[in-house]
């Protein structure tokens, strides 16, 4: 039946270190819908993301996903690389280098070193690299952290535009995130 979804957990259970993050959950992301995870740190957040993104396996139950691009705290980019070689590495086939640096005001620095880049420009290469990718699924990992308010407003633009062309999108935050999202508020 429906539209296939993004992303899917039926029954997921998250054990880190012995400590029950989470049990028996159930979540569906499909085209066009965002999800906020709330809480308090440790409450299992970036666990459910690395879960999503099969960098963690659930103690029980079953994750479905389709291609995905993760963003955390790790900018996954060589330092050494001016941004847009660096970024390119990333960008499969249906790659959308151009519209990614554009979309979050990085084209002019493209040709930077990725070690000179501001804190908030790393950030914002950090999202680049995902929007470059192509997939349907971003998953983030407080994706504001360490944007000023143009970087934000870049942030939730470029979430809009990705969900009006049928992408989906998964983000932990302690931010309001513009725009409406469904949201999950984890703990106990």
């Amino acid at each position: 039946g429906g539209v296939t979804a993004l992303l899917r957990f039926d029954a997921v259970t998250c054990r880190r270190g012995g400590r029950l993050l989470f049990e028996n959950l159930n979540l569906e992301v499909g085209p066009g819908d965002a999800l906020h995870l709330g809480g308090p740190n440790g409450v299992g957040k970036s666990s459910l993301i690395r879960v999503a993104a099969g960098l963690l396996r659930a103690e029980a139950g079953r994750v479905q996903r389709g291609e995905l691009a993760l963003a955390d705290e790790a900018l996954a980019l060589d330092r050494e690389l001016p941004l847009r070689r660096a970024l390119a590495f990333w960008t499969g086939e249906r790659g959308r280098l151009d519209e990614a640096l554009d979309a979050l005001d990085l084209s002019r620095l493209a040709h930077v070193p990725v070690r000179l880049l501001s804190t908030g420009q790393a950030k914002r290469a950090t999202i680049a690299r995902v929007a470059a990718s192509g997939t349907a699924l971003w998953l983030l990992d407080e994706p504001h952290s360490g944007l000023d308010r143009d970087g934000v407003q870049l942030l939730d633009a470029l979430f809009s535009a990705h969900r009006r062309s049928g992408g989906g999108i998964v983000a932990a935050s302690h931010a309001t995130l513009g725009g409406s999202w469904t949201h999950l508020e984890m703990g106990p």
